[in-house]
């Protein structure tokens, strides 16, 4: 634990104040403006695969590329290499083509199985097409590297077991808040589908896994790839953009989650750009996901 917070204290050292102000600033103002008109449920309610595609890469776009402009006006004008101009435009419609895209299929004649299966295959099916686009990236442009982190090199797990514990009460204490409490568990979406059947632990245990890879998903994508594919051109300056990028995913969610995944996106950014490792943040990640839900069922328990 000692050496990671050496990682953070060295990197906010480090770091340039003006972009770390402007970034701060530009997120505040996307929260504020996503909470106040409530964009993220306007773009849930579109029918349309490629409206919410365009409102969604439109919003991870100036997320992810204004930290980079920022830069350039402190004298770091990252656009000018070619690779890493395109992988600025193209992350954005990775992440919001995996938000976007339909998984529907008709698995069932029971229309309740048929919603359980859906669920069950709905995230690990974006977590597959996820990886195989950034497998094709990582073949072309870095396979002499882990592929995006996925290595235990560098791996200790004490220290990422320690943050896991500092995060229990702050779990706990979020589990008496009705914003969290009418989002999570997410087991609760598929509680009329188990309702009085045999075996419902192995159905319920099938959906957490499910449930779980998501976040894969994200530490793949966010740290491994946003993070370690980008330090090759900017150093550590790849972890602000990565966390205002981060923050943008969770506009969806309780208010207190969205502004924690800022500041949580940059810890996890400064201990992967130290490692080179993604284990550590996706332990971590997986961690307080499955507390979050635990701390759901039990608030919503006591309510």
């Amino acid at each position: 634990m000692t050496e990671i917070l050496k990682y953070i204290i060295d990197y906010f050292r480090s770091i340039n104040i003006g972009v770390l102000i402007a970034c701060t600033l530009l997120t505040s103002l996307m929260i504020f403006v996503n909470f106040h008109y409530r964009i993220d449920d306007k773009i849930d309610d579109l029918n349309s695969i490629a409206a919410s595609f365009y409102y969604r890469y439109s919003i991870f776009l100036i997320a992810f590329a204004l930290p980079y402009i920022f830069y350039a006006i402190y004298g770091k004008n990252y656009f000018n290499g070619a690779l890493i101009f395109s992988l600025i435009i193209l992350s954005p419609a990775i992440f919001s083509w995996k938000m976007a895209m339909s998984t529907y299929l008709h698995l069932s004649d029971d229309p309740l199985w048929n919603y359980y299966w859906n669920q069950i295959i709905y995230w690990p099916i974006r977590l597959s097409v996820l990886s195989f686009i950034l497998f094709i990236i990582w073949k072309i442009y870095f396979a002499k590297e882990s592929f995006f982190g996925l290595t235990l090199r560098n791996f200790t797990w004490k220290p990422y077991l320690i943050m896991l514990l500092i995060m229990v009460p702050l779990v706990a204490a979020a589990s008496t808040q009705p914003d969290f409490l009418s989002m999570y568990p997410k087991l609760r979406d598929v509680t009329s589908v188990l309702y009085n059947i045999k075996s419902k632990w192995f159905f319920q245990l099938l959906h957490e896994l499910s449930y779980g890879s998501d976040f894969i998903s994200v530490e793949l994508f966010f740290r491994g790839f946003l993070v370690l594919a980008f330090i090759k051109v900017v150093g550590k300056d790849a972890i602000l953009p990565m966390a205002c990028f981060y923050c943008t995913i969770h506009f969806g969610k309780p208010l207190a989650e969205c502004i924690s995944s800022y500041f949580g996106g940059i810890i996890l950014g400064i201990v992967v750009y130290n490692t080179r490792s993604i284990i550590g943040g996706l332990m971590v990640h997986l961690g307080i996901a499955w507390l979050m839900e635990l701390g759901g069922y039990i608030g919503n328990a006591f309510k």
